[in-house]
């Protein structure tokens, strides 16, 4: 049958593809297993035989493609430059299109809950409650080291979604405040309101802006995607810049097309590392000691985004410590922790090992999954922050070190 939808990869994107294999070594996956059907030249044959017809698009190829944490990584070292990212999450809306059954998995958590504030709002509320009466090891399997992963909810602040202030000597920031990251993540979305307002931005954190729509593109869902991109261009129209909280949130915005108003999307790590380089934001003189750094994929891979988060802790007063050079997933991946259980635990397994390594308590990451697949597999001593949250405290309580 081949391709049915628009958003297939196109003959140009598979072909960019030269079958170097320089994407293995660094590939997840392919170290977990040693298949090349687990590996990004192996996924882009299996995606070239369906448009040439040699294949279906069928439960077989599904599970070649499902099993990909889509980390990216491969982007990097490509020589032939093949945008993966981009040809996966086509390849997964054509799945979604072909196979019965598959456009409702998950349609109504990423394409409705994401997207509602209400509901939401009333999950946290749940999760609240289950953390506190102590029954969130009562959740089903599938669910249960994500939920050992939050941050306790109980005492949490206000949500943001409607803030505005700030001088505006520096521009205009709207601010995306996500929809987990709003809901059980809100001390980093503070933090950035704070520091983007001492650096001299106005921040607005706009009423009607919903789910950025990463995790319904990663899972094929494209029209919700759409959906939730097309409410937040009208949301954020008129500011000079629009800042994301969350690494795989502001990978997303990147990609997105503003419809005539082009503001710059920055991760905040970005955003509040040029003010601390450009002497808006002050520098920390005391010694905090070491802490160790995680790269999300989203922000290292994706984004090329690797010196700034380093930056930040530094002028936090923070000796920063290498977990993994090489920046390999922690096997968090939006969803994948509930569709491929077993790799997802191998690999957070595997970044836990690196952490106790180093033999550092304090741990910067700057996604909200990440931080949940480090905590699901650190002991409680562990404390694990967003970089700009580290640097935040560091300028507001003295003696942290």
């Amino acid at each position: 049958m081949g391709w049915v939808t628009e958003h297939h990869p196109t003959t140009a994107e598979l072909n960019a593809c030269v079958q170097c294999g320089l994407c293995l070594p660094v590939c997840p996956t392919f170290r977990l297993t040693g298949r090349e059907t687990a590996s990004p030249r192996g996924r882009l044959h299996a995606m070239s035989a369906v448009a040439q017809g040699i294949v279906e698009v069928d439960e077989s190829f599904a599970s070649i493609i499902d099993f990909c944490l889509g980390c990216r990584a491969c982007e990097p070292v490509c020589p032939g430059l093949v945008p993966y990212g981009r040809a996966l999450e086509g390849t997964r809306a054509e799945i979604d299109a072909q196979i019965p059954g598959r456009s409702s998995r998950h349609r109504w958590a990423v394409g409705t809950a994401l997207g509602s504030r209400a509901l939401m709002r009333l999950g946290g509320i749940a999760l609240s409650v289950a953390q506190t009466l102590g029954l969130t090891g009562l959740a089903p399997r599938k669910y249960r080291r994500a939920s050992n992963g939050l941050r306790r909810l109980k005492g949490r602040p206000r949500s943001s979604i409607g803030h505005a202030g700030g001088r505006g000597d520096s521009g205009t920031v709207g601010l995306l405040a996500g929809c987990i990251q709003d809901e059980w993540f809100r001390p980093v979305n503070q933090a950035a309101i704070a520091l983007l307002e001492m650096a001299g931005f106005t921040v607005v954190v706009p009423e009607r802006q919903t789910c950025c729509g990463a995790l319904a593109a990663h899972d094929g869902k494209a029209d919700a995607a759409k959906r939730f991109q097309t409410r937040n261009t009208d949301a954020f129209g008129g500011y000079d810049y629009v800042v994301a909280t969350a690494a795989g949130c502001s990978a997303h915005l990147a990609d997105y097309r503003w419809m005539g108003h082009e503001p710059e999307t920055l991760d905040v790590t970005v955003a509040v590392a040029r003010a601390i380089e450009d002497g808006r934001l002050p520098r920390v003189s005391a010694s905090n000691g070491p802490i160790a750094i995680q790269d999300p994929c989203h922000l290292r891979h994706a984004q090329r985004v690797v010196a700034e988060p380093r930056a930040i802790l530094a002028a936090a007063g923070y000796d920063v410590v290498e977990i993994d050079e090489a920046g390999l997933c922690c096997g968090a991946a939006g969803l994948y922790t509930m569709l491929q259980p077993e790799a997802s635990d191998r690999l957070g397994s595997q970044k836990a090992d690196q952490v106790r390594s180093t033999g550092v308590s304090r741990i910067a990451s700057a996604n909200p999954g990440c931080e949940m697949q480090l905590r699901s597999h650190l002991e409680a001593a562990y404390d694990i922050k967003h970089p700009i949250e580290w640097y935040f405290e560091a300028l507001t309580t003295p003696g942290i070190g």
